[in-house]
């Protein structure tokens, strides 16, 4: 987010004259001025537009003229707007009396005759509330941030971008509902963004409603079938809630997406393992382990799994199985030499095979580390 290029609305400057102002010969140098800004680009017209403007206004009466206020109220915004830099050096108050004049102006009953000037003006006012809040965002003051986009979104509520916005200011304050709430706004169809989506998930996760992270990650999927990091996304909520169940449907197409991926191969090892599908877990374990001989997951939790056929099996089989479990115990070891967890399950190994011998060797080191 705080690398993102900052979003403004954007905007269909009004600097056209409409009909009803066409037929006010008084505004006609605000008009002319305000196209030549338009053409030209050059602040001084938006200078001149205002005192032009300001000119028509120094009585009650011109005060309660709508159609000069309104005109005022675009003069006014579009400098705001358009003069970042203050270059035509307006007084500090200039923002607040403008967002004054304009929420006035909104509440008037016969505004809807110039609506799409008033919402022109508004759309003004949203961009510098955004840029301002950006600018807060820039000191890390996310308190101020977050008042300036509600500001924003009140001028325009139905700029979604907003709501990311808002949902980050949240979260850099350690709101997480509220932030997976204004992030949720943003996945309401189809075309949802996936950060959105996956940020909106991860605070829900974080508060620990994990049905609502759910939810958004399988509505999301629908609509983007082939994303990749929305079926990763999934399968972590599966496997951190070890749901093995729900997880397992998911491997084949995780792991077609993912050939080269350690992590998966071990991530779908584990859950075949836990649905005592041993073949799949053990294919997958040292698939795992061929990506990166040197993880320590894949190769311990491969040692178990042939204890665990050594111990369900008999005869022949069971000897084999006790043997290769020996084998990859001590490769943990080798990696991990003081792991306890580790060295418990090789005492065990060759306690049921009578290996005395390496039995002690694993005994001396147990207490050395337990000082038992």
């Amino acid at each position: 987010m705080q690398g993102r290029k900052i979003k403004l609305l954007v905007l269909i400057l009004l600097f056209t004259t409409s009909a009803a102002f066409c037929q006010s010969e008084a505004l006609k140098s605000v008009v002319n001025n305000l196209a030549f800004y338009k053409q030209k680009k050059d602040l001084k017209y938006l200078a001149s537009a205002k005192k032009s403007v300001d000119s028509l206004i120094t009585t009650r009466a011109d005060s309660s003229d709508l159609q000069k206020m309104v005109y005022r109220a675009i003069v006014n915004s579009s400098i705001l707007y358009l003069d970042s830099l203050n270059k035509l050096h307006q007084p500090a108050a200039f923002f607040n009396q403008t967002v004054e004049l304009v929420d006035n102006l909104a509440a008037n009953k016969k505004i809807y005759r110039y609506q799409p000037e008033i919402e022109y003006a508004r759309h003004c006012l949203a961009n510098v509330y955004i840029r301002r809040g950006f600018a807060y965002m820039r000191s890390s003051d996310f308190g101020n941030a977050l008042l300036q986009f509600m500001e924003a979104r009140r001028c325009a509520p139905s700029f979604k971008e907003l709501n990311s916005y808002i949902a980050y200011s949240y979260n850099r304050l350690g709101n997480l509902h509220d932030a997976a709430k204004y992030y949720t706004n943003l996945t309401g169809n189809d075309s949802a963004k996936t950060e959105y989506v996956e940020a909106a998930s991860y605070n829900y996760q974080a508060i620990g409603d994990t049905a609502a992270a759910l939810e958004i990650i399988k509505k999301a999927r629908r609509a983007l079938p082939a994303d990749r990091s929305l079926l990763l996304d999934e399968a972590n909520i599966y496997n951190n809630s070890k749901n093995y169940r729900a997880l397992e449907p998911l491997l084949p197409e995780l792991l077609d997406m993912n050939p080269g991926n350690a992590d998966i191969a071990f991530v779908a090892a584990d859950c075949y393992d836990h649905l005592n599908q041993y073949d799949k877990a053990e294919s997958l374990y040292l698939h795992a382990i061929e990506l990166n001989n040197s993880a320590y997951d894949p190769i311990f939790n491969l040692g178990l799994l042939y204890l665990k056929q050594a111990e369900s099996k008999k005869g022949k089989n069971s000897a084999e199985n006790m043997a290769r479990s020996a084998q990859w115990l001590e490769k943990v070891n080798e990696i991990s030499p003081n792991d306890v967890k580790c060295l418990r399950v090789l005492q065990l190994v060759y306690t049921k095979t009578g290996n005395q011998e390496q039995g002690d060797r694993v005994n001396n080191k147990l207490k050395e580390l337990t000082n038992q």
